[in-house]
This record gives structure tokens, C-alpha cells and sequence, in this order.
């Protein structure tokens, strides 16, 4: 039976507690000391290396108030707080082992304990301080790769070899003004893509403008992208630019191209070729200067074979094409990505001490991720929400359900009126965008427009 690998120390006043828990833990773990004086533990924490302490409550004679084993505890942090501290305590003292706990300690063991429940005690407190470690190890790397990146992708998270070629996609288009067609799965960033091409570009000082083209009726695409004047139509009480107005000098980021009917292909395809627009209920037409980046998780190519998407609109958006690869795809991203969208929502939710723990990141890892960065995003900020200790364990993510079949015992009625129910109130929150309706009910937005239509929403 191979040992694990850990420096043990205990403490305490009592030989035959010594003897015992040295043979029992000298079996399982590389290396254990022994001392019987208290004294001599800043000796061995100074030489380094100590990975957990089993510590006595009480060393004197006559003395049952466990003060001594607190001040030893606090000695014992003092020299290196990494070192975990596991209080040895009997019965009768509980509570001063819970206070204890306050201050620093992991956990405490009740004497008298078996030789199983010493071994289970030890082994946990070194898988929590290896997890703890590992995720430090993490987040060091993480602040070595965001140095290395930070002239262009502190939001843009990336480092994987899957991402690579991208990375220098997006390099070398940056200073063009030529149009990019971003390619990808719903979630895989590339919005993120589009920001960052606009961040790298000689237009990053001006405005980045985002439409998403799925998210209005075909009767106000003229309206939001072109710009009306007053009186218009019905609801033009003032002139209003639209977002190629807005855009003018920088970047518009034309999302779900896709969605876009024939009718408002051509009006888009017009626009530009001739780089002018002209708003509702004006002959005047106004000159405009964008970069154009657009996105879809549609196949532009089977949709043109198909008859859907106009030719001609497909070659003058993808001067230049980038495919995003899901997230299954570029695993070595994950870690990097969970932080750092750990260290946005502790900011953000007054969670400054949280961390990952050595398991939950390993799910994290491994687990496929059908909704892409976006989903990773959503479990991060949740676990963060939810979690009520110090380090975000498994359960914290409920990724565990997520590949499962869902088994429920009332008919599919009952599940589609709780639907249903789950859609009409999303919607009745008023979003301005569909998207957040789509994200709070957990469907992408192809998905829930079909659901609504399902449902006469």
C-alpha cells in the first residue's frame, strides 16, 4: 500500500495517545513526528514542510480549560498559517474546541476515537490542503497568463492550444477594417471575440456598438439600424440615429446575423455596399464608417444552398471566417475561466475569501458543457451565490444532474404547464433583450422562441 505523501505532527502530553496514533498514521502517510512538550513546536514549524498539526487541548496537570491547546494553536498560525491544525479534545471540551475552530483550526477529533476515525480525520484535513493548494497553484498561474495576455485578452480568456490559431486570427485582422464572420456554438464567447477584435483595432477609442438582429420584429429593423425621424411612424414622437449612426468611427458587432430574413438581407446588404443609410421618413442619406463584425451559430454556407440567406450578403460578411470551438473542445481554458469569473462575482457578491476546491475544479474539468462559456459563467456566479463556506465544492456547481435524464412521476402535461409558467414569468420581467429571458429560463433562444409559439406566448 503506497503511502501519501505529508509531514504529520502531533502533540500531546499523553504517551500511550503518541504511540498509538504514530502507529496507525505511519502506515498511510510518508513522514510522522511525535512530541510530547508543546514547547518544541516552533521548532519543527520553523524547519518547514509541516502539513498538518493533531494537537492536544490541555498539556498541564490539573489544567481542563484548553487555553493551552488555543495558544499553541495560535503560535502555530502565526509561524505558517498554510499549516492545518486539527484539535485532539475530549468530550467534556467540545466547546472550547469549537472555539478553537474561530481561531484557525480545521476541525477537532473527540477522544477517546478509534484508529478508522483518526486515519478518516487526517486524511480529510490533507485532501483539504491539497485542494486549497492546488487552487492557489491555479490562481498563480492564472495571474502569469494574464500578464502575458493583458494587451489583449484580460476579458477574452484563452490559452489553450485549440485557441491558439484564433488568437492569431484575431491578431492579424485587428488593425483591417475587414468584416469578420464569427463562427460558433450559442455560449462559446463571441461577443468576447467581437469585443476583442475591437479592443486590438485602430478604432478601439470609439464606440463598440452591439445589435442583436434576432432580438426585434422585421418591422423596427429599419428603425434600430437605419435611424426615423419624428413622426415617422405611430410611436416617432422624436428623430432618433440608429445603431450604424451610433457605431459611425468604430465597430458595429451584428449578432445572429442569421436570423435575418431575405427581405432584411437586402436592406443590410445595401447598406453596406454603399456605406450610407438613410433614416425612416428622410430622403436624406448620411455617410457612416464602421467595421462590421457579425456572428451566427448557423451554417451561413447551408443556408445559402438552402435558399434562406442571400449569396451575395455571405461573401461581403466573411472576408475573414472564425470558428469558435465549444468548450469540451479547449478543456485546458476551464480552470482559467472559472477563476476568472470567480474572482468577478466574489467582487461582486462580497465573497472575498471563496475558493475552488481540488474535486469541484476537477468537475468543472471534466464535465462537456453543452451551454459553453455561458453556462460555466452561470454555475460560477450561482455556486457563488448559494455556497455558504469558504471553498466551492461539487455539489455547490449541480453539474451533476445536468447529463442526466430528467425522472419525474407526473405526466408530460404537468411539465410542459410548469414551463410554460417558467416562461411567462421571465417574460413578464419586462427584458429588453431576449436573451436574458432565454438565460433565466435555462433554454437557448432558438429553443425558447419555439417553446413560446408552443405555448401562445
Amino acid at each position: 500500500m503506497s503511502k501519501k505523501k505529508a509531514r504529520i505532527l502531533i502533540v500531546d502530553d499523553d504517551r500511550d495517545v503518541l504511540s498509538t496514533a504514530n502507529l496507525v498514521l505511519k502506515q498511510h502517510f510518508s513522514e510522522v513526528i511525535t512530541l510530547e512538550k508543546p514547547e518544541e513546536i516552533p521548532k519543527f514549524v520553523k524547519e518547514g514542510n509541516i502539513d498538518i498539526v493533531l494537537l492536544d487541548m490541555n498539556f498541564s496537570p490539573g489544567i481542563t480549560t484548553g487555553w493551552e491547546g488555543i495558544h499553541w494553536l495560535k503560535t502555530i498560525r502565526e509561524l505558517d498559517p498554510n499549516i492545518h491544525v486539527l484539535m485532539n479534545t475530549a468530550y467534556g471540551d467540545i466547546k472550547i474546541a469549537v472555539r478553537a475552530m474561530k481561531h484557525g483550526a480545521i476541525d477537532f477529533i473527540v477522544k477517546p476515537w478509534s484508529r478508522e476515525q483518526l486515519k478518516a480525520s487526517i486524511k480529510t484535513t490533507l485532501d483539504l490542503k491539497r485542494a486549497k493548494e492546488k487552487v492557489v497553484r491555479l490562481q498563480e498561474e492564472k495571474k502569469v497568463l494574464s500578464k502575458d495576455l493583458e494587451k489583449g485578452y484580460t476579458d477574452f480568456v484563452a490559452n489553450s492550444r485549440a485557441m491558439k490559431p484564433i488568437l492569431k486570427t484575431i491578431e492579424k485582422v485587428a488593425p483591417t477594417d475587414a468584416i469578420v464572420l464569427i463562427l460558433g456554438e450559442n455560449g462559446t464567447g463571441k461577443e468576447l471575440a467581437a469585443r476583442e477584435i475591437h479592443r486590438k483595432s485602430n478604432r478601439k477609442d470609439a464606440p463598440f456598438v452591439k445589435v442583436d438582429l434576432g432580438a426585434f420584429a422585421e418591422s423596427l429593423f429599419e428603425s434600430e439600424l437605419f435611424g426615423h425621424m419624428k413622426g415617422a411612424f405611430t410611436d416617432a414622437r422624436e428623430s432618433r440615429p440608429g445603431r450604424f449612426e451610433i457605431a459611425s468611427g468604430g465597430t458595429l458587432f451584428l449578432d445572429e446575423i442569421g436570423n435575418l430574413n431575405i427581405g432584411m438581407q437586402a436592406k443590410l446588404l445595401t447598406v453596406l455596399q454603399n456605406k450610407v443609410v438613410t433614416r425612416l421618413g428622410s430622403n436624406t442619406q448620411t455617410p457612416v464608417d464602421v467595421r462590421i463584425v457579425c456572428a451566427t451559430n448557423k451554417s451561413i454556407v447551408r443556408m445559402v444552398e438552402e435558399g434562406v440567406f442571400r449569396q451575395d450578403l455571405q461573401y461581403r460578411i466573411n472576408t475573414v471566417e472564425i470558428t469558435l470551438p465549444p468548450l469540451r473542445e479547449r478543456t485546458e481554458d476551464i480552470p482559467l475561466l472559472a477563476f476568472h469569473y470567480l474572482d468577478e462575482f466574489k467582487g461582486k457578491y462580497g465573497k472575498p475569501g471563496l475558493r475552488i476546491g481540488e474535486e469541484a475544479l476537477d468537475q468543472l474539468t471534466t464535465y462537456p458543457w453543452p451551454g459553453n462559456i455561458r453556462e460555466l459563467q452561470h454555475s460560477v456566479e450561482r455556486a457563488v451565490i448559494m455556497c455558504e463556506q469558504e471553498i466551492l465544492l461539487p455539489e455547490d456547481f449541480l453539474l451533476h444532474n445536468k447529463n442526466q435524464e430528467i425522472n419525474v412521476n407526473f405526466g408530460s402535461g404537468k411539465i410542459d404547464d410548469m414551463e410554460k409558467a417558467a416562461i411567462a414569468k421571465a417574460l413578464n420581467k419586462g427584458y429588453k433583450n431576449m436573451d436574458k429571458v432565454a438565460d433565466e429560463v435555462g433554454l437557448s433562444r432558438s429553443t425558447l422562441y419555439r417553446k413560446m409559439l408552443k405555448y401562445g406566448l
